[in-house]
């Protein structure tokens, strides 16, 4: 059994997707339709950078959910291979629901494309931040978060691997929980080099914005069921898509989870479709039983192909 998952943000690089849209009409067309979507050329930001403008949060998420939906339809093309389950790390969450036929590509990449700005408007600039704490338990990274509050907000924002878990809140407070997560034990805690403090309470006032963007768009019935970052569980019901896209904003990312509720399910193995690595190997990290592939470009597609 297969399961297709998507990245998301972090994963972006000047070049991507460039040689798919080179080598395949379906691909072209993909970029096309964005450019004709957005009124934007963001074709030749993917393909060409620069890196500062791709790192902007409203060119980065339409950026990578592109990519994924163009490497997706020339695996289709060329492949056949179909998933029984797919899911996406946050914001790629909106590729695997274009990939369940939930939402049209040109409304996931018009939406995306506001998800990122007003996640970035939610907060000031430098009010906010996110770190990476490595080898500390979830309920002890809890513990600190909580200790470390004092009145601000910092929690668990991304449940990665075993062992992996980011966090995001105010400043101060991410940079308390940090001293906080080594002195108790963590192996390392780093902050992320990111401009908002993504999947936590600080983003409930862009969660609001988005559901009036949302209600706005056709949801259709999931060819196949999306396993959500909110729940880490599968989700084949159309009515359910827009309230668990709305809440994955503030709300963690439960990828650890996300995999294993997978594999439970029967998936044997991962396709990362879109631009990076991560997911491969994080799923690695997750199920060493399972295989795991990447397919970013032609030379991904002919590793897919055997």
């Amino acid at each position: 059994m297969i399961g297709f998952v998507f990245p998301g943000q972090g994963s972006q690089y000047a070049g991507m997707g460039k040689d798919l849209a080179d080598n395949f009409s379906v691909a072209k067309q993909v970029f096309e339709e964005a450019n004709d979507s957005l009124d934007f050329d963001l074709a030749s930001l993917c393909f060409g950078g620069p890196e500062e403008d791709l790192k902007l949060t409203t060119n980065t998420q339409p950026a990578i959910l592109t990519v994924s939906i163009a490497a997706l339809r020339v695996i289709e093309e060329e492949t056949g291979l179909t998933p029984a389950f797919t899911a996406g790390h946050s914001l790629g969450e909106y590729s695997a629901l274009v990939c369940a036929g939930a939402l049209s590509f040109a409304d996931a990449v018009r939406v995306v494309r506001k998800r990122g700005a007003f996640m970035q408007e939610a907060v000031p600039v430098g009010a906010g931040a996110m770190a990476a704490i490595i080898g500390l338990d979830g309920d002890l990274l809890e513990a600190v978060c909580r200790e470390a509050a004092q009145g601000k907000v910092v929690s668990p924002a991304n449940f990665n691997s075993p062992g992996q878990v980011v966090i995001a809140g105010d400043a101060e407070a991410v940079d308390r929980a940090i001293e906080l997560a080594k002195s108790r034990g963590a192996k390392r805690a780093l902050p992320l080099p990111v401009s908002a403090p993504f999947h936590c309470s600080l983003m409930l006032p862009a969660g609001e914005r988005l559901q009036e963007v949302l209600e706005g768009v056709v949801i259709n019935p999931l060819a196949v069921p999306v396993i959500t970052n909110v729940e880490a569980a599968p989700n084949a019901e159309a009515s359910r898509v827009m309230e668990l896209l709305v809440s994955q904003v503030s709300a963690p990312v439960r990828w650890d989870e996300s995999i294993r509720t997978m594999v439970g399910l029967g998936v044997e193995r991962f396709i990362e479709i879109g631009p990076g690595k991560v997911l491969t190997g994080l799923v690695k990290r997750i199920d060493k039983g399972v295989e795991a592939q990447s397919v970013a470009d032609v030379a991904g597609l002919k590793v897919l192909q055997g």
